[in-house]
This record gives structure tokens, C-alpha cells and sequence, in this order.
């Protein structure tokens, strides 16, 4: 395999998607990614990217600004980096369905998901949509037109009227679409190669595929994440793929946002694996087929989700998984290089935490985020129900009726106030931490799901304290 591309998705959005790598802390992994083998970007903007004129609603308030996205390239391709822009045409369009200016071309009236592709409108949204992502992108080689999981396509009522006619499949109204698609990629754009992910291709028959042309116009991007999926299988889709006319393909794997929607911490080992698996489906075909592997780095599941790893916890599983696959393996040479490029002085591939953090940029978020994820919750469950003097003598009753034995708070005070103290100090830095990093939005969302539920009750606590009668 050629290329080794990092793919990363930028989403932000008041309501949903939230910022995985703030512009400037492009400066400093950029470098870092290429030292550790990669040798692409694949970058999801969703609602990051500066649209503008009709679009100019599907912005973010943090979106980047044109010459933000110049600056980006210009980093990426400094640094060796050829950057694939990644723009979502028929499934996982909520950041563009959940406007009312766009409403009416979902495939089905409730959800925001799935574009209608029997709409007026449909296309030209989708190709106004390309045309301004590729006028910022003028010298790439490929466009990733998304397409994964169209949830519920063939159940709207055009849809359905299609389906009645004579042979019409699911499978083909799928086909039709993308064929549309990157037919307007290929004439507009000379020499520009449209990629899409793979799993809505899985059941469709072959003939199917062949009689659509969509393999002489596009390259599939095979993802699996598991790190247990059945090598043959993968090699028979592959196989199927081949026979229907596509003569390149992808791979891709993750390096974190896999493994739970609301994941803090990166599985090394799962992701590990997982890499493994992909190197082995890729030695049963020639080089010149497949094009390269793309370690994706999801920060949500869908729009609407919430965040999974930040990506600052995610670099040492990256860094191991990139050596990984340029090596062919994950020896003591390509654990030392990983150690190296992050500054650390031990690597275990096999737990989720660590004693050291190195000096990576972001580390500081990875310590920060960890002592949290492991401490934060245990300590105030601990202090709440494990306590005996807080669970016999400062009850919610007690508390709500401020009805405390004065002599009994003597033995839990003191260590009420310690933990609250502490984490309002843990706090503090995390916040200034990710201020070097993340937009606002981002960080609010972050505390309010994973550290502020746990940082209120010990408020709580401390304010019932403060506020109690001596009777």
C-alpha cells in the first residue's frame, strides 16, 4: 500500500458536531504524523467548512475561514501530507437536513439523515456543496463523496413509487445517486478520482454494480473497526469488488472514536489489532490494487452524538498504529520510534492508562483527561455512598431538611471540601489546557458530559455543608 493516510473529521456546530483538532494545533501534529509514516490527510469538514451564498447557513459559528483552509493545505502539503477533502452526498447529511432551508429533501420527513435523491433540489445542493469545498481544494487527486449508511433510503414516499416499477432495487436508487454524483466530480474536475465508503455496496448484487458504471467512476473505501472481523470475508468483498469493474480500492481501520459513542479513553490494543487484521487482508492482492489504508479518527458517531476520545488521547494509539502499517508489524524498533516522536519513556499497548504522558502536543489534555476519566467519578461516588458519616448523618433527607448532628460533620467535612477543592483545581487546568486547543462550544460540551455532573454534586455537597442548622 502506497498511501497511509491519517483521516480526521472536523465537525463543529453549537447543537452537534464539536472541533477534533483545532486549526492551530495543525501547526504541531502535522509534522508529528508525517514522522510517524503517514503520508495523507483525509479530512471530513462537515460543518467547519466555510460555506457560503446559499450554503452559508450550514456553517458553524467557529467555522474555519478560507484562508484558514489555505493555511491548512499549505501545512499538509509542506509536510508531505496529500490532503483528500471528505463531503458527505446521501447518508450522514444532519448537518445539512436539520436546517428548514433543507428540510424538505430528506428522504423521510422525520429524519435528517438521508438525502432524497429523487428531490428537485437534491442534486444541486450536493453539487453546489463540492463545487465550493473543491474551489479551496484545486490541486487534489481524490474527493471523498461519503455515502455510508443511508439509513432508511427506499422508505420515502418517492422513493417508494420508484420501488414499484418494474426491477427497480434499493441497491439501485443507491447507485443511481452516486453515479450522479461523481459523474459531476469526474467532468467537472479533470483527473480528480471520487472515493466512497464501501458498506452500502456489501449487498448489492454484482450485476447490479456492473450495469450502474459506478466502477468505472469511483473507488471503494472498505472500512472495518473490529479487531476480530473474519480476514475472508474481507478478501471475498474485495474479490467481489474487483469483479464488478472497480480496479482500486481502500482500506480503512481506526485509530480511536470506535469503541463506544461516549468513549474517553483509547483502546491501544483493540485499534492495535485491528490494524493487524487490515495488513493481512491487504497482502492477498497485488500493490497496484489497493491505494492505501486510512486510519480514521471519528470524534462522534453521527452529528447528533456525543463526543467519544478527543484527539489528544487518541495520539499514542495513532502513533502506534501508523508504525504498525508502514512496518508491517509493531516490533521493539517501531515501539522506540513511537516513544521517541511522543517523548515517552514507556509504551504498554495494552492498558488505557499510563503513568507517562510524554511531551507530544496536547499530553497535558491526555494526563488531565485520564485522572478524570479514572478518578473523578469514583471519588465523589465514593465519598456519597461509600462514606458511612455522609451516608448516616448527611443524607439527601438530612440535607433537605437541614437536619445534621453538628458532632457527626466533624468526621466528613474535611474531606468534602478536600475533594472538591481539588477537582475545581483539576478542573482549572484542564480548561486552560484545551483553551490552547479547542473552541469554546467544544469545551463546554466535554465538561457538561463528562465532568461537570460529578463536579455539582461535590458543589452540592459543600453548599448543603455551608447552609445546615445546628438543630
Amino acid at each position: 500500500m502506497t498511501r497511509l493516510l491519517v483521516g480526521l473529521v472536523l465537525l463543529v456546530s453549537t447543537l452537534s458536531g464539536t472541533l477534533t483538532d483545532c486549526f492551530p494545533l495543525c501547526f504541531l501534529i502535522f509534522p508529528l504524523f508525517a514522522q510517524l509514516g503517514a503520508s495523507g490527510i483525509l479530512i471530513e469538514y462537515e460543518d467547519m467548512f466555510p460555506y457560503g451564498g446559499k450554503l452559508e447557513v450550514l456553517k458553524s459559528k467557529y467555522a474555519y475561514s478560507p484562508s484558514e483552509i489555505k493555511s491548512i493545505l499549505h501545512l499538509a502539503k509542506s509536510n508531505g501530507l496529500e490532503v483528500i477533502p471528505l463531503v458527505q452526498t446521501f447518508g450522514h447529511m444532519e448537518f445539512v437536513l436539520k436546517h428548514g432551508e433543507f428540510s424538505h429533501l430528506r428522504e423521510v420527513e422525520n429524519f435528517p439523515n438521508a438525502l432524497n435523491p429523487h428531490k428537485v433540489g437534491s442534486l444541486e445542493l450536493v453539487h453546489l456543496m463540492i463545487d465550493q469545498v473543491m474551489a479551496l481544494h484545486e490541486d487534489v487527486k481524490w474527493f471523498h463523496i461519503g455515502c455510508d449508511e443511508v439509513f432508511f433510503l427506499g422508505e420515502g414516499e418517492e422513493s417508494k413509487m420508484c420501488l414499484k416499477q418494474g426491477q427497480n432495487h434499493v441497491d439501485r436508487l443507491f447507485l443511481s445517486h452516486v453515479k450522479a454524483v461523481a459523474q459531476h466530480i469526474v467532468t467537472a474536475y479533470q483527473g480528480v478520482k471520487p472515493i466512497i465508503w464501501d458498506d452500502m455496496l456489501r449487498d448489492s448484487p454484482e450485476d447490479h454494480i456492473k450495469e450502474s458504471d459506478v466502477a468505472l467512476l469511483v473507488e471503494p473505501m472498505i472500512w472495518d473497526y473490529s479487531p476480530e472481523f473474519d480476514i475472508n470475508g474481507k478478501v471475498s468483498l474485495a474479490e467481489k469488488y474487483q469483479k464488478c469493474g472497480f480496479n482500486k480500492i481502500w482500506f480503512a481501520s481506526a485509530f480511536k472514536g470506535a469503541t463506544g459513542a461516549n468513549q474517553q479513553l483509547t483502546h491501544v490494543r483493540h485499534h492495535l489489532e485491528n490494524q493487524f487484521l487490515w495488513l493481512q487482508v491487504a497482502k492477498a492482492f497485488p500493490g497496484d490494487l489497493v491505494q492505501g489504508i486510512t486510519l480514521t479518527g471519528w470524534q462522534r458517531y453521527d452529528h447528533y452524538s456525543v463526543l467519544c476520545e478527543l484527539l489528544p488521547v487518541g495520539m499514542p494509539c495513532l502513533a502506534v498504529c501508523l508504525q504498525a502499517v508502514a512496518h508491517g508489524q509493531f516490533s521493539e524498533k517501531e515501539d522506540e520510534t513511537v516513544k521517541k516522536c511522543l517523548g515517552l519513556s514507556s509504551l504498554d499497548t495494552n492498558s488505557v492508562v499510563s503513568d507517562d504522558f510524554g511531551t507530544f502536543p496536547g499530553n497535558d489534555i491526555l494526563r488531565l483527561v485520564t485522572e478524570a476519566a479514572f478518578q473523578l467519578a469514583a471519588s465523589t461516588e465514593s465519598l456519597l455512598k461509600g462514606n458511612r458519616y455522609v451516608t448516616g448523618w448527611f443524607s439527601p433527607y438530612h440535607r433537605k431538611h437541614k437536619f445534621v448532628n453538628p458532632m457527626m460533620v466533624q468526621y466528613f467535612e474535611n474531606e468534602c471540601r478536600s475533594l472538591l477543592s481539588k477537582w475545581e483545581q483539576h478542573a482549572e487546568q484542564l480548561r486552560s489546557a484545551m483553551e490552547n486547543i479547542y473552541y469554546p462550544n467544544t469545551m463546554e460540551e466535554w465538561f457538561d458530559e463528562y465532568f461537570n455532573p460529578f463536579l455539582a454534586k461535590l458543589q452540592q455537597l459543600v453548599f448543603d455543608l455551608d447552609h445546615v442548622s445546628n438543630t
